[in-house]
């Protein structure tokens, strides 16, 4: 089964991705291209109650129009260690959950392919999911094992020949993103754009999914940026990591949860926010084909909390010390 991709006009990439544009409609986005993107930040000070509240302000604020579609919500599942924090903290993921079902969706589900772990609901259970998350398993789907189809990218620097993708990623509506805030000790940042190496299924490409690997990861991230035209993301940034993520490194307090519909933008306001430099961030720079204002800060509408207000500096990766924003 060959799944028909919409193609993306230069136009509309260069114009990002405006959440009301990108669902109404959903066969016709057309955005104007002198709309800029808008990224939205407010402060989650802790895993508590007033993150539901805080995750319905950020989704409101981008007018998403959801109404009877298809959403899929993946957080970041990788590993579980009691004395870190190294996934998406179900409190999120459930409040995004309960907002988009409030706001009249027509189905959520909750996706995931972690590229270490091949027990998938053993890890999510071990990161508290199934309890902080009723009826968890009957809205989940591991994305390892999902049925899928060939996909033939509208855009692939990377040396991947094929991509195979699961159903369940390939007929949302809208993705939702839900990463961690972490560095990362191979691209330097993991974001909402390098979260979507879980949508690949391990069932095709093994664990811990080496072909993306060999084929560069930076550009398989922009590759699969490219599949999925119809985005949102809310990045976990109240607890996030630091050092040698994603995995090995350590906990960072940052308090606050970001969001918008195009993802170069978020993530580019999310390495800001950890002083990291956006334009050292190789998959950033080829998701926009050398268009750098995509993730230049005067060409992002902010809402909400100044990214001044709320930066911290990350520990930057061994190998990375060369991506410290500087200013």
């Amino acid at each position: 089964m060959q799944h028909a991709k919409h193609t993306i006009t230069r136009r509309e990439v260069l114009a990002g991705a405006a959440g009301v544009a990108l669902l109404s409609g959903c066969g016709t986005r057309s955005v104007p291209a002198a709309v800029p993107s808008r990224v939205s930040i407010v402060r989650a000070r802790a895993y508590d109650q007033n993150v539901y509240q805080a995750v319905r302000d950020l989704i409101s604020l981008h007018k998403l129009d959801v109404r009877g579609k298809r959403v899929v919500l993946k957080p970041n599942l990788v590993e579980f260690d009691a004395q870190t924090t190294i996934n998406t903290h179900p409190m999120v993921v459930h409040a995004a959950y309960e907002a988009f079902v409030a706001m009249g969706a027509g189905s959520v589900q909750i996706a995931e392919g972690p590229g270490h772990r091949r027990n998938t609901l053993d890890l999510a259970d071990a990161a508290g999911y199934f309890r902080l998350i009723p009826k968890f398993e009957d809205l989940f789907v591991d994305l390892n094992l999902d049925d899928v189809s060939h996909v033939q990218p509208k855009f692939n620097p990377s040396k991947l020949e094929k991509l195979y993708l699961p159903h369940t990623v390939l007929g949302a509506d809208l993705l939702v993103s839900l990463p961690k805030m972490k560095t990362h000790h191979w691209v330097g940042a993991t974001l909402s754009m390098k979260n979507l190496f879980g949508t690949v299924p391990g069932g095709v490409y093994g664990w811990p999914k080496n072909p993306l690997h060999w084929a560069g990861i930076s550009e398989s991230v922009a590759m699969l940026h490219s599949v999925f035209p119809r985005q949102f993301a809310i990045v976990d940034g109240i607890v996030g990591m630091e050092g040698n993520g994603p995995v090995q490194g350590t906990p960072k307090v940052v308090g606050v949860l970001a969001a918008g519909s195009d993802p170069v933008a978020l993530d580019a306001t999310c390495c800001r926010i950890m002083r990291i430099d956006p334009a050292k961030i190789d998959y950033l720079k080829l998701a926009t084909n050398g268009v750098e204002s995509r993730y230049l800060e005067q060409n992002i509408v902010q809402t909400g909390e100044a990214i001044s207000a709320v930066a911290t500096a990350f520990e930057l990766p061994p190998d990375f010390p060369h991506i410290r924003l500087n200013g």
